[in-house]
C-alpha cells in the first residue's frame, strides 16, 4: 500500500476540498482510503498543492495536434472554417501521427485518464489502442449536399469497422448544423444513437445562430460564396433544429448519452426544448477554444441555474494553444469566481467519466476505484488555481 498527501485533496465530487488530506492506494492504483491526515507534517509523501482524481477531457480533436500555432485568433467561425480547409492537410500523415502521439503522452503525464475524442480519419486509431488513456472516439462526418448523404454514411461505416479492428470504442457522430444537410444530421445521429453515445457541436457561435434563425451573417455568406447548401432557416436556436432532427430517428424520450459541445450561445428556450426530449445530456464547455475563435464564453450562470451536467474539454490545437485541462479550469475559475472550485473539478473529472459510463472506475477519489491521481502545483491558500498552476500524474 502507498500513501500520498497534500495541502488539499479534491475528490471529484465535493465542492470543498479535504484540507491536509491524504490518499492511500495499492501498487496497481486502486484507492483504499482518503481523508484528513492526523499529522500532515509526518506524511512521507507530502506534496505542496492539491491532489485530484484523474481528469477527463470531454472534447478533443487529437488528430489536429499538428496545427498548433498555425491559426489566426479571433477569426470567428467563418474565418476558422477557411483556415481549417486550407491547413488541415498541409503536412505529412507521418508528422500528423507523430504530433498526435506526442500530445497523447502529454495528456497522460498531465493526469488525463480518459477522453472523448473526435476523429475524421484513422490517424489516431493505433495510438489509442495502445495508450493507457481510455478514449471513446466519435467518427465525425460532414456533407452539406443532400445527395451525398448515402455515400458519406457508407464511408463512415467503413471507418467504424476499421476502428473496431483496433479494439477501440468508436461510432459515427454528426458535426454541426451548418456543415451537414438535414438528412445527414439525422442519418449520422442514428448511427451514433445506436451505439449509445453521441457528440455534437452545438451553438458554438453567434454566426451559427444567425444562420439558423435568419439565414444571414458571416457563416451564411461564407457558404453561399462557396455555393454550398445551408440548413433551413427556422427562426429558432440551432439546438432546437438538432433536436428536431433527432426526433426523426426514433420516438422520444432519448435515453442515450448525448454530449452537446461548446454551448456558447445557449438560451433558456433552447435548453428547455432539449430537456423536454433528451434525458441524458452532458453540456461540455471548451472555454479557451471559444476565446481563441470568438472571444466569447458559454453562459455558465444559466447552465448552473438549470442544474445542467457540465463537462470540460480542450478542443483541438487548431483552436487552442495547449491541451492543458488545468488551464481550462483556471480560465473558468477566473471568469466565474462565484463557482466553487471543487465544482469545476467535478466538471473536469466525474462528469466526463459519467458520460463515458466509467464512474465505477474513474472520475472520483473513492475506495475501490482506479481514477489515477493528479498533483496540481502552485495553488493558493484558498485551494484555488493560480496562473502558475500545473498538473503532474502521480499514478
Amino acid at each position: 500500500m502507498k500513501r500520498t498527501a497534500a495541502d488539499f485533496v479534491y475528490d471529484g465530487l465535493s465542492d470543498a476540498p479535504i484540507r491536509n488530506g491524504y490518499v492511500e492506494y495499492t501498487d496497481d492504483g486502486e484507492v483504499i482510503a482518503a481523508g484528513e491526515s492526523p499529522d500532515i507534517n509526518s506524511e512521507p509523501d507530502f506534496r505542496k498543492g492539491a491532489i485530484m482524481p484523474g481528469l477527463v477531457n470531454s472534447h478533443c480533436h487529437l488528430e489536429l495536434s499538428h496545427l498548433r500555432g498555425k491559426f489566426t485568433k479571433g477569426s470567428g467561425m467563418s474565418g476558422f472554417i477557411n483556415q481549417i480547409n486550407e491547413l488541415r492537410d498541409f503536412t505529412s500523415v507521418e508528422n500528423k501521427k507523430a504530433e498526435a502521439e506526442r500530445w497523447m503522452d502529454i495528456l497522460w503525464k498531465q493526469g488525463v485518464s480518459a477522453m472523448s475524442d473526435i476523429s475524421n480519419c484513422d490517424d489516431t486509431f493505433a495510438l489509442k489502442s495502445r495508450s493507457p488513456l481510455y478514449t471513446r472516439t466519435f467518427l465525425e462526418v460532414f456533407g452539406t449536399e443532400p445527395q451525398d448523404c448515402g455515400a458519406v454514411i457508407s464511408g463512415v461505416r467503413k471507418l467504424a469497422e476499421e476502428a473496431a479492428s483496433f479494439g477501440i470504442d468508436a461510432a459515427p457522430a454528426p458535426h454541426a448544423c451548418y456543415t451537414m444537410s438535414p438528412e445527414l444530421v439525422t442519418a449520422a445521429s442514428a448511427e451514433g444513437l445506436a451505439a449509445g453515445y453521441l457528440s455534437y457541436h452545438s451553438e458554438e457561435s453567434q454566426e451559427e445562430e444567425d444562420l439558423m434563425i435568419s439565414g444571414t451573417g458571416a457563416l451564411a455568406d461564407n457558404y453561399h460564396g462557396r455555393h454550398l447548401s445551408t440548413p433551413p432557416v427556422t427562426g429558432h436556436p440551432s439546438l432546437m433544429y438538432f433536436v428536431d432532427r433527432l426526433l426523426k430517428v426514433h420516438e422520444p424520450p432519448f435515453d442515450e448519452h448525448i454530449m452537446l459541445v461548446h454551448n456558447v450561445c445557449l438560451t433558456q428556450e433552447a435548453l428547455d426544448y432539449a430537456s423536454r426530449y433528451l434525458r441524458n445530456v452532458w453540456w461540455t464547455v471548451c472555454p479557451l477554444s471559444n476565446i481563441f475563435i470568438h472571444n466569447a464564453l458559454p453562459p455558465i450562470p444559466l447552465m448552473r441555474k438549470n442544474g445542467l451536467r457540465i463537462a470540460l474539454g480542450t478542443d483541438s490545437l487548431s483552436s487552442n494553444d495547449t491541451l492543458d485541462m488545468v488551464k481550462e479550469m483556471f480560465c473558468l475559475q477566473e471568469a466565474f469566481p462565484d463557482v466553487p472550485f471543487g465544482e469545476i473539478v467535478r466538471w473536469a473529472s466525474f462528469n466526463g467519466a459519467d458520460f463515458l459510463s466509467k464512474t465505477e472506475i474513474l472520475g472520483s477519489i473513492e475506495p475501490g476505484k482506479y481514477p489515477g491521481l493528479v498533483w496540481v502545483k502552485n495553488v493558493d491558500e484558498d485551494a484555488r488555481l493560480t496562473a502558475a498552476s500545473a498538473s503532474e500524474r502521480i499514478i
